[in-house]
């Protein structure tokens, strides 16, 4: 919770809340959870094979889309409840919890039975009676910044959530636009900070969609970590350049194990552990 008083922020140091995330435990500052898996489910075949391979990398949360909410109404828009069941099946096999995003209301009840970490993506941060809709479920939700909003904005998102009965929100930072056009976004480290001082609930960081970029992916990942997030949220498909949406951020199963082992021994320097 935030105090605003003449534009600014009275800041508070809370009692760390730390979300039960179908066995991952994310926040309190004293463990790194990583999710990873592809932007979009292509089929039950990949999904387990990323699933398998992200698990090997140290991953613990296997997230994938299979309700894309696209810019273009002409793009892949998911393979929905086929996708989400292609992600149950990935889940029996490696034992992962799955994250994915939630668009409509009307998919909650699927969404409950089916899905650990219910995913609420940029667009819908301020889509309100959708916030409150899941306010009123019990599974948690992991909500993402939105595309320019402030921290202040975030918040008050989360809380639309909690209002309703569910305290179990994950605040995610994946970049916000700014007049740079050459990234996707722009990773607000400076944010996820602010954040652990704004409020009582884990933050972490997705460094795929903050830069757009492969390559830029483990360095962000890395100052992630630094800058005190409580998890990452990784894209990983094992042949990006043939990916069904968002292959150039993406990295390999080799590049994600590769950046996990720095991980490792960064969260190791600053005292934490690894979920």
């Amino acid at each position: 919770m935030i105090y605003s008083v003449n534009g600014t922020v009275d800041l508070i140091e809370p009692n760390l809340a730390v979300i039960d995330c179908g066995g991952v435990k994310i926040g309190g500052k004293e463990k790194i959870a990583v999710m990873a898996g592809p932007c979009s489910i292509e089929s039950e075949e990949q999904a387990l094979r990323i699933a398998q391979g992200v698990k090997a990398g140290g991953a613990t949360l296997f997230r994938g889309g299979a309700y894309k909410p696209r810019t273009s109404p002409y793009s892949f828009q998911g393979l929905e409840t086929e996708g989400i069941l292609d992600m149950v099946k990935a889940r029996e096999a490696t034992g992962m919890p799955i994250v994915s995003e939630l668009m409509s209301e009307e998919r909650i009840p699927e969404f409950e039975e089916y899905v650990d970490v219910v995913q609420i993506g940029a667009r819908n941060m301020q889509n309100f009676e959708l916030l409150k809709a899941v306010g009123r479920q019990k599974k948690p939700v992991l909500l993402k910044r939105g595309l320019a909003n402030t921290l202040e904005e975030f918040v008050m998102s989360a809380e639309y959530i909690m209002a309703e009965g569910n305290e179990n929100v994950i605040l995610c930072e994946r970049g916000i636009r700014t007049f740079e056009t050459s990234m996707r976004n722009t990773l607000d480290l400076a944010g996820v900070v602010m954040l652990h001082k704004m409020t009582h609930l884990p933050v972490i960081v997705d460094p795929s969609h903050a830069c757009g970029h492969a390559w830029m992916v483990p360095q962000l990942a890395k100052a992630a970590v630094a800058a005190g997030a409580d998890g990452l949220e990784v894209e990983v498909h094992y042949d990006p350049r043939h990916a069904w949406s968002d292959g150039a951020q993406c990295l390999t199963p080799d590049a994600f194990a590769q950046l996990m082992g720095f991980i490792r021994k960064e969260v190791e320097f600053f005292g934490k552990k690894m979920n």
